[in-house]
């Protein structure tokens, strides 16, 4: 049995034990003092442990039906096996606070975010960044041999990259930090008489915004809502209000995905058709210094860069943004505070300098040139704007006891940035209105043949965002005209709706975020991988998928199933290839069940609780 597991004893040894204290008590000792009966009864109290006890934590089912039946589903197969637990319904505000800033948590629901580049799992498990503040390793999870091969990957390429990565992959799957539940598919709505170019890229993503055509727009009057007489504005709906409270692109708990700050900070470069390509930069160019560790780029920015209030954008700014996002405190605490929601890129830098006033060099941790080039894509902030806010700041709900920066924790109320939108106003809850950059470099003549589609930048004059309760009140709105398009996804139950009208249309697409149930490993049980693998057994995936689901997705083992690295051992064929249901249909085999958690060294009491340690 492993050290890390809790030791079991059999039913018979506890009731030999328990009868000798019994039998001291009831043997006429009068001479026993009030202390030793103390001790005896410590000692019955250590023999007699409680049942064992976990919380969920999730949003509740206006902002997620899907986490929440997850939870409720788990939390049934828990009870089952004899766990008590409690499911805590919270906003994603305080759910994201308690999960990746206090890690006051034992389980979580909720989706995880994938990227276009396997190496997005490295700051998710590597164990530097367990105790680190952020989206970046919220489990506390740490396995050296992981660590090695998350560092090892990242430098390497092709054949030798992906057997890397398989390895990987099987060893986080036999540990589940995280159990993968499934890949959603997204569901959007569009009005069939709006803009073309929806189905081009993923919608409510920026270049999904950008590659709107042009022409198509103006060919229908009434596509697009007016803000007044001569502004046309795409409408788009969204039922996740975060957006309208803060435009802080650092802020963890405030963003679900990048889209909106997107559109007002651009980066050196983005993913384009599958590649990083130069976006704010013009070029770049790799070497490999004799005495670096790593790769060196030299960025190149476009001329006569902005920002929204007029100052130039130049290589200070650029340099600037990577010290910040590797220290938000610009080294006025005591230990650094890194930028929690780009970690991971940040941490790929090693310098970052200014070489002139359109020339930045910079400098990376051994890695290959395609991961390297992913720290590209953090978004470049004005340094005459941000670096006022590198000193700490108190914040209730926040662990006292961690350093937090005025950057982390501002809502950037009246955002500076250089991309393609610019605030013109919004208000708190219920809507945000973006006006067209007209000084944006889209606008401009003579762009790169990867920018082709992007060509004159975004074709509306504003870009206006109205929250909304649910995906159900979204598609209504697209239906009657007064809305363009759905921002946030909606529900399968939505779909019969949109077949029955000419007026909409239906985009579904597979993107890499999938549904996780996450383990806080530093906590009690959690910690045993045995004890985390019975629970991610409890988890039948495939009837998730049918009914939580409903068939708009697919369930999973690996969070890179729908990569192209995903381990041939781990695709899905039915039945989870590591971790099968004990039972059928979302019917649990109770016994079958409780035998694994017999397995990782638990045992239940007469009453059928199962106990802890």
């Amino acid at each position: 049995m492993d050290s890390t597991h809790p030791q079991s004893k059999s039913g018979s040894e506890s009731t030999v034990s328990r009868r000798r204290v019994l039998g001291a008590l009831g043997g006429g000792t009068l001479a026993a003092s009030a202390g030793c009966v103390r001790q005896v009864g410590a000692l019955m109290t250590r023999e007699a442990p409680e049942q064992l006890s976990l919380t969920i934590k999730t949003v509740p089912a206006d902002a997620d039906p899907r986490a929440i039946r997850i939870a409720r589903f788990l939390a049934k197969r828990l009870q089952a096996v004899g766990i008590e637990v409690n499911v805590t319904p919270m906003s994603n505000e305080v759910l994201l606070r308690d999960v990746l800033l206090n890690h006051a948590f034992d389980v979580f629901v909720a989706p995880m975010r994938g990227r276009p580049d396997p190496d997005f799992l490295r700051p998710l498990l590597h164990s530097r960044f367990g105790a680190e503040p952020g989206t970046q390793n919220p489990y506390g999870y740490a396995n050296l041999d992981v660590d090695a091969l998350l560092e090892r990957q990242r430098a390497q390429t092709g054949k030798r990259r992906r057997k890397t990565l398989a390895r990987l992959q099987r060893s986080v799957v036999r540990d589940q930090p995280f159990s993968v539940v499934a890949f959603p598919d997204e569901i959007r709505v569009t009005r069939a008489d709006g803009y073309a170019g929806w189905e081009q890229r993923p919608i409510h993503t920026p270049l999904g915004y950008l590659g709107l055509d042009r022409d198509a727009a103006g060919t229908a009057d009434r596509l697009s809502g007016t803000t007044s007489d001569d502004e046309r504005a795409l409408r788009m709906t969204l039922t996740d209000s975060r957006p309208t409270e803060s435009l802080n692109p650092l802020a963890p708990e405030f963003r679900a995905s990048g889209t909106v700050t997107g559109l007002l900070y651009d980066p050196l470069g983005r993913w384009v058709d599958g590649q990083v390509r130069p976006w704010l930069a013009s070029s770049w160019t790799w070497s490999r210094p004799p005495d670096a560790p790593g790769p060196v780029a030299t960025v190149e920015l476009r001329e006569d860069l902005t920002w929204h209030d007029g100052t130039d954008l130049t290589a200070s700014d650029v340099a600037f943004t990577y010290r910040l996002l590797a220290d938000t405190s610009l080294g006025r605490l005591e230990s650094p505070v890194p930028a929690p929601r780009f970690r991971g890129l940040g941490s790929l830098v090693t310098d970052a300098e200014a070489v002139d006033e359109r020339t930045v060099r910079l400098s990376f941790v051994p890695s290959s040139r395609p991961v390297a080039a992913r720290s590209l894509t953090a978004p470049v902030l004005p340094e005459h704007v941000w670096e006022t806010k590198a000193k700490q700041a108190t914040v209730v709900g926040l662990d006292p006891n961690g350093a937090v920066t005025q950057a982390l924790v501002w809502s950037n109320p009246d955002p500076v940035g250089s991309g393609p939108l610019r605030l013109e106003r919004r208000r708190p809850r219920e809507s945000l209105v973006f006006a067209r950059n007209e000084d944006h470099f889209l606008t401009r003549d003579g762009l790169a043949d990867h920018l082709a589609p992007f060509a004159g930048g975004f074709t509306p004059d504003q870009l206006a965002f109205t929250v909304v309760p649910s995906g159900g009140a979204a598609v209504e709105l697209v239906r009657a005209g007064d809305a363009d398009a759905t921002a946030s996804g909606v529900m399968p139950a939505d779909v019969p709706e949109v077949g029955r009208s000419d007026e909409l249309n239906l985009h579904v697409t597979r993107p890499r975020t999938c549904y996780q149930v996450g383990y806080n490993v530093r906590r009690g049980a959690l910690s045993s991988p045995r004890f985390r693998r019975a629970v991610g057994r409890l988890l039948d995936k495939q009837h998730l998928t049918r009914e939580v689901f409903e068939r708009y997705g697919e369930p999973a083992a690996s969070p890179l199933a729908r990569h192209r690295s995903v381990a041939p051992s781990l695709v899905w064929n039915g039945r989870d290839p590591e971790l099968p249901f004990p039972g059928e249909g979302g019917r649990l085999d109770v016994e079958r069940a409780r035998e694994a958690f017999r397995e990782a060294g638990y045992r239940y009491s007469s009453d059928g609780d199962l106990l802890g340690t």
